[in-house]
């Protein structure tokens, strides 16, 4: 069991999520586990007089990343465990 979980855990680090916001303006890759890996912003988006705009554009961005990347982490440990729902949360 344990060498399935470091696998999956492998797995999970070469697998990408996108999340974007601003109709793909700001768009953030993050790996299987949660870690960002890419940032794209659209530089039409970029004024200086509005910076506040783009900070919420990133925030929105990064939230739908990692979201993504939790439900897949979900997934990929569910073929893990069967689908059986564990008492307990698993550390990533």
């Amino acid at each position: 069991m344990q060498g399935r979980l470091e696998k999956v855990q492998e797995e999970l680090a070469n697998m990408t999520v996108s999340g974007s916001a601003g109709g793909g303006m700001v768009s953030i890759d993050a790996d299987g586990k949660g870690q960002i890996t890419k940032v794209r912003v659209d530089p039409s988006i970029v004024n200086v007089s509005d910076v506040e705009m783009l900070e919420d554009l990133l925030l929105v961005a990064l939230r739908d990343a990692q979201q993504k990347s939790a439900e897949l982490a979900k997934q990929e440990m569910s073929k893990l465990t069967g689908g059986l729902g564990l008492p307990f949360k698993l550390p990533f």
